[in-house]
């Protein structure tokens, strides 16, 4: 029985130590870019050493791995029954308001998005991956409004679902640039123009 308990202290201390890591990480990704995650950096943040860290991780790319990972598991969707243009909207809405909520998970989202794009291309698989997933169930959405008379058909909901996710980057990256960007302004803008603009 000791041997049980023992057992699960270690892996509750293993994974106390990964959550101070990787929130050490987007902290200094927050603070001051991708650039400034070392593997020495993040374990004296984390009140840790650089060996707990290459034991955890492996190397600096694992890290940046284990980030991104954990990023896009703090992505939130939000359950529910709606279908079509409804959902659509609900997870625009939730998208957006994860800037607010979810303020440094999204802040470190996004820079580490950019980065994969440019200097951290190791990343950029499993970016695109997520890009992939969101635009398949924004089309899923598009699909179903057509389907019900609510959206125009003559939308191309893969055309379409590519427009969103670039406008939502966009309008993400312009709002964490902005020091006194009123976010709720922007985001029933944004509704109402996708509202507006998609509706049968």
């Amino acid at each position: 029985m000791s041997g049980v308990t023992e057992r699960r202290t270690q892996v509750e201390r293993r994974a106390e130590a990964e959550r101070r890591l990787l929130e050490a990480a987007m902290e200094l990704v927050a603070e001051r870019g991708v650039r400034a995650v070392t593997l020495a950096a993040v374990g004296e943040r984390a009140g840790y050493s650089r060996g707990l860290v290459t034991h955890h991780f492996g190397n600096r790319q694992g890290l940046l791995d284990a980030l991104t990972r954990e990023l896009q598991r703090r992505v939130r969707t939000p359950e529910t029954d709606s279908t079509g243009l409804t959902r659509l909207l609900e997870l625009v809405d939730a998208y957006l308001d994860d800037l607010h909520s979810r303020a440094l998970a999204a802040r470190v989202f996004l820079v580490l998005w950019a980065e994969a794009i440019t200097a951290e291309t190791d990343l950029r698989p499993a970016f695109a991956s997520r890009d992939a997933s969101f635009r398949a169930t924004l089309e899923e959405c598009l699909r179903e409004g057509i389907a019900a008379g609510e959206i125009r058909p003559e939308l191309d909901p893969e055309a379409v679902a590519h427009a969103i996710v670039g406008q939502l980057r966009g309008t993400s990256l312009q709002i964490l640039s902005v020091e006194d960007a009123d976010l709720e302004r922007v985001r029933r803008s944004v509704l109402v123009l996708l509202e507006r603009g998609l509706r049968a």
